[in-house]
């Protein structure tokens, strides 16, 4: 087979999975930066790497990644009456492992 796989199971790796996380708000404008608690999606997905390279095709590596998603909005405490203090910041409702996308997602084409 020119897919060979390692079953996550023997590297006791997540699976991909809700998880809370604290991240730090910020705007241009703003004096600090504010935590707020969020959930994102994170853990591990089967991915298939051929050990043939075909050119001019595409592999498509699954990502845990979000299936729906919603946006809170919060405002900045402190910043100056010209800047607008609201931000937004996606909260995570539920993950699976597919292809990234650019859209909600931070996404490398091409790694080192």
């Amino acid at each position: 087979s020119i897919w060979p796989l390692a079953p996550a199971a023997a590297f006791q790796l997540p699976p991909c999975q809700l998880i809370n996380q604290t991240v730090s708000l910020e705007k241009e404008g703003c004096p600090k930066c504010h935590a707020v608690e969020t959930t994102i999606c994170s853990g591990h997905c089967i991915t298939k790497d051929p050990v043939i390279k075909i050119p001019f095709s595409n592999v498509y590596q699954h990502v845990c990644t979000y299936r729906d998603l919603y946006y809170r909005t919060f405002d900045l405490p402190d910043c100056p009456p010209d800047v607008n203090p609201t931000v937004t910041y996606p909260v995570a409702l539920s993950c699976h492992c597919g292809r990234c996308a650019m859209d909600t997602s931070d996404c490398t084409f091409e790694s080192l």
